[in-house]
């Protein structure tokens, strides 16, 4: 049985990938921060590479569900490179996902492989299709809801923290920081959300993943603002969001629309990781190294491996 090492394995998303691991027929292996908390796992901490290094032994690939990713997403990273193994990780960390961008590897390197940055990274790059640029890409949130884990709101804090609280946004070709606040604007959701209030430049991981590997000016990301709110609360997540996420892609006068509908986006980024571990361990790649989902993969045929948890419509 192939073994897969899962740092973070009792976070909230650790045990979604744990369980679709073993679904899949993977040995997972427990590993993270907390020796109490993995009986018969493999404790290792982020700042002491050794303890990584025992604890990659004989694993086959390395999933990264441990936020902060600012914290554990180069180290750990690092570390699979070290052990000549595929790494995979769940950040939704826009600088921390820079951090792992600037890594070189000959073994595959998949940042953002979630809800956040690898899900609307595959979309955009099926919208694009045959397109060898556009000038922008909106990915549109609509999430009936937002009731973060710990380990979200802790990430979000520290990359407040890196950025000096101020936003960004990626227009022009580069990452902008920006001190002013986010624009309030309407967006049109597909039906039977329709039309939605929402906050615009809510950059995620899109804006790092997107422009990695297309030729586009200005990634916008937006979040309809019921969702914002329930972020900003932060109460204790009692129940799970359903998503609609619908990417545009613009070129002069031409426009591209998918949309992708499911629950809970914690939940889904376990098919999300598991699926690029099994199809990089199966040889079924496009590029070497450290890449994005939708460079690294055949983002189409990605995509309908998610079904029925994901659901996608080209529109």
């Amino acid at each position: 049985m192939t073994s897969v090492l899962v740092y973070g394995a009792y976070g909230h998303t650790g045990r979604f990938v744990v369980a679709e691991l073993r679904k899949r027929g993977f040995e997972p292996v427990l590993s993270g921060r907390d020796a109490a908390r993995l009986p018969g796992g493999r404790p290792a901490s982020a700042d002491d590479p050794a303890s990584l290094d025992r604890a990659f032994d004989g694993v086959a690939a390395v999933i990264n569900c441990a936020g902060p990713f600012a914290v554990t997403a180069r180290p750990v990273a690092e570390a699979a490179i070290r052990a000549g193994v595929p790494y995979v990780d769940v950040a939704a960390e826009i600088e921390a996902n820079l951090d792992t961008f600037e890594l070189a590897a000959e073994t595959a390197v998949v940042p953002a492989m979630a809800f956040f940055g690898g899900l609307a990274d595959l979309l955009a790059t099926v919208a694009m299709g045959d397109w060898p640029a556009a000038d922008e890409v909106h990915v549109a949130y609509g999430l009936s809801g937002w009731h973060p884990t710990p380990g979200t709101l802790a990430a979000g804090r520290v990359s407040r923290e890196r950025r000096a609280g101020r936003r960004v946004r990626y227009a022009g070709g580069r990452l902008e920081y920006r001190d002013d606040a986010l624009p309030s604007l309407e967006w049109a959701f597909p039906e039977p959300l329709g039309p939605r209030p929402v906050l615009g430049e809510f950059s995620m991981a899109d804006i790092v993943t997107i422009p990695r590997h297309l030729q586009v000016r200005d990634v916008t990301s937006y979040m309809t603002l019921d969702a914002a709110e329930g972020l900003a609360a932060a109460g204790e997540r009692d129940s799970a969001e359903t998503f609609v996420v619908e990417v545009v892609v613009r070129a002069g006068g031409a426009e591209r629309r998918i949309v992708a509908r499911g629950e809970d986006i914690y939940a889904v980024s376990a098919p999300l990781a598991v699926e690029a571990v099994e199809r990089i361990l199966a040889g079924r790649t496009r590029v070497k190294g450290v890449a994005p989902a939708g460079e690294m993969f055949d983002a189409g045929d990605f995509l309908r491996a998610l079904a029925p948890r994901i659901t996608v419509e080209q529109r």
